[in-house]
């Protein structure tokens, strides 16, 4: 087994020591870290970056060729850790003697230790693990630390403020998932990137925040009742969808492609969407009319053709509930010359 042992006081210190331990090239700009590496130990990609009010993140989407286990130290303050699982599976302990917990693909795992214990993570070997590790410390430094995002958090976990270790894993949750994506797809660069990044990166921490709350509901876990198998099959249907929205999908079609009841799968759509199926690909369809309207040169009824529709006025209808206005006007208002004084 492999041992890493990362600092996680400073976000300089998490990547020296990645890089130290696995090797690579780390990337530096505007408080962006990234850490490619591709040899005979480990291959992959880690991404992190420090935000205001003392938060970072350190994503990995990595492949080990041996068991690892990953030692997390901060000797100035316990941070609290919000971590993700997008794809394979993770263990973590209270220390090198600890309990071993595992949380699995699409479960939000939330943790703090007291001062001067370590939180060690697992990796098994072959697999490729992607994670997303959300850091708040919770040392306040501010004038006024009643009202600063580090004390609100620790009071939510921590009843009169007394620190102690703490586990919690949650049910299944595909929306962070789907916002963690949305962190991985900014492309802009500079100061642009990194208050997107930031933007984004505080939406999750609400939502696992939020998963956290609904999960000490008595009824949370009774509504989410769909198996990982389940919850995999529909983030498949729904990246199919939103790839390709123009395909005739119907429910039957899509039951007999992912194996699921339609009840499965209009209860997945509810709760991962918040939207029925057929919901769901209109949704899709009337986001990619808009793409069309903007960077095609296609008139309003080639798109409808184009994204599945067989009625315009049904498209409009639907496309000015979502826009607050007609397809054509929409298309008028993007023309530069119709811009008058």
């Amino acid at each position: 087994m492999k041992i890493v042992t990362i600092n996680t006081e400073r976000i300089q210190n998490i990547f020296e020591e990645l890089h130290t331990n696995l090797g690579g090239k780390v990337t530096f700009d505007l408080d962006e870290y990234t850490l490619e590496t591709n040899n005979s130990f480990a291959k992959g990609s880690i991404i992190g970056a420090s935000f205001n009010d003392n938060i970072s993140y350190v994503e990995f989407d990595m492949t080990f060729a041996a068991d690892v286990r990953m030692e997390i130290v901060n000797p100035i303050e316990s941070p609290i850790y919000f971590a993700y699982c997008s794809k394979g599976s993770l263990s973590h302990s209270f220390g090198t003697t600890g309990e071993e917990r595992k949380f699995k693909t699409f479960q939000t795992a939330i943790v703090t230790s007291k001062k001067n214990q370590d939180n060690v993570l697992f990796f098994e070997k072959d697999k490729n693990t992607k994670f997303t590790l959300i850091i708040v410390g919770t040392h306040v430094l501010h004038q006024d630390p009643a009202n600063s995002l580090n004390q609100k958090v620790k009071e939510t976990f921590f009843e009169n403020n007394t620190v102690q270790d703490f586990f919690y894993v949650g049910s299944y949750n595909l929306k962070i998932a789907e916002k963690i994506e949305q962190l991985n797809a900014v492309t802009q660069t500079g100061i642009v990137r990194n208050l997107l990044k930031e933007g984004i990166l505080r939406i999750i921490l609400a939502m696992e925040i939020q998963q956290h709350t609904d999960d000490l509901c008595m009824n949370a876990k009774d509504t989410n009742c769909l198996t990982l198998r389940e919850m995999e099959e529909i983030k498949e249907l729904s990246e199919a969808i939103k790839a390709n929205p123009e395909e005739a999908f119907t429910i039957k079609s899509l039951s007999k492609k992912s194996g699921l009841s339609p009840n499965k799968l209009q209860e997945g759509f509810k709760l991962i969407h918040n939207r029925t199926v057929n919901d769901y690909i209109t949704h899709m369809r009337v986001l990619k009319a808009e793409i069309l309207i903007r960077t095609s040169d296609l008139n309003i009824s080639e798109i409808v053709y184009c994204i599945g529709f067989t009625s315009r006025s049904y498209f409009s209808k639907i496309f000015k509930q979502k826009f607050n206005c007609s397809p054509k006007e929409y298309k008028f208002n993007l023309n530069p010359l119709a811009i008058t004084a």
